[in-house]
């Protein structure tokens, strides 16, 4: 947390986009040639893009996504593949919620929240916070992985009851409760049920950690790197755009 933020890569919620202090920024892109739309590469993803809806942190359609679908780097979407033909195995598929995000969907989330009256969406994802804190306690970033276009947001789809695996928490919850370490070790997948760190007491059973480790396992078996504030958040280990930032929108790539 004391690197230097990567310039202009981005805004997400906790998001881990921080880079050396040596490293040299690309200017920004609209080069698409690289990136692939993910359900051409994983077309068993199942897609639930949030910011192309209202029912986000936000309350709008975030700005910069014209289509609801996901984009990511090619390296990036063949080693999602691996991930879901794996999960498959176990009897899930892959929900994706959000991928590559352009610099307008950043610019958006940085006047939502400078914009303090607006707490439309208080209730569904941050009732524990006053909103005027969320760039203080770094809920809300000034930059973002997202925008290098190897970061995904996802959750596992259970294939037998046709249903959302459990989590224990919904994405982007801003809080404690979102740590892949809420309630639990994710580097032994030991459950403690340790809920200290919830401001309002509030806790995940066995079996929503065991399911949150399920999602993890997979992700880092296949290439994937986690971070330690949101369990949905997963970025390619050996990104191919580690210093570049891209501004094209979200919407379907031609072929």
């Amino acid at each position: 947390m004391n690197a230097a933020i990567l310039s202009f890569c981005g805004i997400v919620l906790f998001d881990a986009c921080r880079a050396k202090s040596d490293t040299q920024v690309v200017s920004p892109t609209e080069d698409t040639r690289q990136f692939v739309t993910l359900t051409d590469a994983v077309p068993d993803a199942i897609l639930e893009i949030r910011y192309f809806s209202t029912y986000n942190f936000v309350g709008d359609r975030i700005d910069g996504y014209l289509e609801p679908t996901a984009l990511m780097t090619k390296q990036a979407a063949d080693s999602l593949k691996a991930v879901s033909d794996d999960v498959k195995k176990q009897g899930y598929r892959l929900k994706i919620y959000d991928a590559y995000r352009p610099q307008k969907g950043v610019d958006h989330f940085v006047r939502w929240a400078q914009n303090i009256p607006d707490t439309r969406m208080k209730p569904y994802f941050y009732p524990d916070l006053d909103k005027s804190v969320l760039f203080e306690q770094e809920y809300i970033y000034e930059r973002s992985g997202h925008t290098r276009g190897s970061t995904v947001d996802l959750t596992l789809f259970d294939m037998a009851t046709e249903k959302e695996l459990d989590m224990g928490g919904t994405f982007d919850w801003f809080g404690p409760e979102s740590h892949p370490d809420f309630c639990g070790n994710p580097e032994t997948g030991e459950y403690t049920g340790n809920n200290s760190k919830s401001p309002a007491g509030r806790s995940i059973t066995a079996e929503q950690f065991r399911n949150r480790m399920i999602l993890r396992a997979a992700m880092l078996r296949h290439g994937f790197k986690p971070i330690t504030t949101e369990w949905w958040h997963f970025t390619l280990a050996n990104e191919p755009f580690p210093d570049t930032y891209f501004t094209f929108p979200v919407r379907q790539l031609k072929k």
